[in-house]
């Protein structure tokens, strides 16, 4: 499919009826999703009278925005007018639907946009892996025997696919990072409270953002825009570049090391203190914020969680809350003492995944020399970002044909557009860029 702006300019011009876009969009969810277990819920009765308003504005002579007629999805967490908010899970499979949309879905169809399926997830938002016990697991489009990561990874694979030109995920821990990372796409965590939360299922309030999927730069930098309110102005002077050693250098596959040696050879290498105690703390307060949010329901209906998320929750819920304090004092601390370490650049580039995506069937990846499980340590490199609560935009390898794999660019808060135009710049010397899967999808589903 092709990209959002293309698609809007084409609709707004009247080249591209809004009406027969989207129908096409569907027939091709529709005929090619389901080896990728990546939507839960089609909306097509909603899709068609959104594209239908979109035609009508512009056969009125007005213009209905900048994404005028552009199909996407929505991780299965957003309210959206009329369904349960499941979160993936049985739990609230039939609890009282949304009375509105959330404020994302709500701005994004004032800029023309047209929602279409709701999308894949961990239970909860609750891993990295998108290994969903209602659902079924999302697979990797670029070769199905994979995973997508997690746990927006049903949003990533639609558009790796080309099924939809973008797609809204949530990221906590990496969420968005990972599965960009793993299908080879552009993924915002955005400056921690940055876009719009209002009407997405909460997992660690002190953690969650929104942020896009895409299959291009600049399709990310129009959706930051019109999310965020904010207009993404380049800087006049060149920007300051640094690498993150340390642990980031650490479970790094080669690829990864030798496209950070072409990016910035002589850059100056940043060593954050306390990182694997970052980590520990930001697995502990995760581990407490979503516990006590289902504590009731756990309680009352333990059964209808997947044994694995509920187990975890359980014991989040049992955290001692000095503990938990204690945990937050030292993200405190932690946070302004990077603030310092950073000071003197504009952008940090660090690995988004300790390697390419792990198969199905074998869920593990190798970490400091063990096997691990994918679905716990995929984020190892992007949690200790979300701790700071600063930006990072996963960038893709330009590697058609292979696996795909992927960088962060992290940048201090509020410094989005900082990262897009580096990221702009990596693109232009074609060291990163989307290849999307093929259409027939490549590997079996055993």
């Amino acid at each position: 499919m092709t990209g959002a702006i293309a698609i809007a300019q084409a609709v707004r011009s009247g080249r591209l009826s809004a009406v027969d876009n989207v129908e096409q969009c569907l027939i091709g969810l529709a005929e090619r999703e389901a080896p990728l277990c990546a939507v839960t819920r089609m909306l097509a009765d909603r899709a068609r009278q959104e594209a239908q308003r979109v035609d009508a504005v512009i056969a009125a002579g007005g213009d209905p925005g900048p994404l005028a007629g552009v199909p996407y999805g929505v991780k299965d967490l957003f309210d959206v007018t009329g369904l349960p908010t499941t979160a993936g899970s049985r739990l609230y499979a039939d609890a009282p639907p949304a009375a509105t949309d959330a404020e994302a879905i709500s701005r994004l169809r004032d800029a023309g946009a047209v929602l279409a399926a709701t999308l894949n997830m961990d239970e909860f938002a609750y891993g990295f892996a998108t290994i969903n016990a209602l659902h079924g697991t999302t697979r990797n489009p670029h070769d199905l025997t994979r995973l997508a990561g997690g746990s927006s990874g049903g949003s990533a694979a639609v558009v790796a696919a080309g099924l939809l030109p973008f797609s809204l995920g949530s990221d906590t821990n990496g969420s968005i990072r990972v599965p960009a990372s793993l299908t080879g796409l552009y993924g915002l965590k955005p400056t921690h409270g940055d876009l719009p939360m209002g009407g997405v299922f909460p997992f660690a309030d002190s953690f969650d953002d929104i942020g896009p999927f895409t299959g291009s730069l600049a399709d990310m930098v129009l959706l930051w825009e019109i999310l965020s309110g904010r207009s993404a102005v380049a800087q006049d002077q060149p920007l300051r570049v640094a690498r993150l050693g340390g642990r980031f250098a650490d479970n790094v596959d080669p690829d990864q090391v030798a496209a950070m040696d072409a990016i910035a050879p002589d850059a100056p290498v940043v060593t954050l203190p306390d990182i694997a105690r970052a980590r520990s703390a930001a697995f502990l307060i995760t581990a407490s914020e979503g516990g006590n949010l289902h504590r009731e329901a756990l309680v009352q209906n333990a059964m209808l969680f997947d044994p694995q998320v509920r187990d975890r929750l359980i014991a989040g819920a049992l955290l001692p809350h000095d503990l938990y304090e204690k945990a937050q004092a030292f993200r405190t601390a932690f946070r302004a003492n990077v603030l310092d370490l950073i000071a003197p650049y504009d952008v940090l580039i660090a690995p988004a995944t300790p390697c390419t995506a792990p198969l199905v069937d074998d869920p593990r990846i190798l970490i400091d020399g063990a096997m691990s499980a994918a679905r716990a340590d995929l984020g190892i490199h992007s949690q200790p970002i979300s701790f700071t609560g600063f930006p990072s935009l996963a960038v893709p390898l330009y590697r058609p044909g292979r696996l795909p794999l992927g960088l962060q660019l992290i940048g201090k808060p509020g410094a989005e557009p900082a990262l897009f135009q580096f990221a702009a710049q990596l693109e232009q010397k074609g060291i990163t860029g989307v290849s999307l899967a093929t259409g027939t999808y490549s590997g079996d589903i055993a």
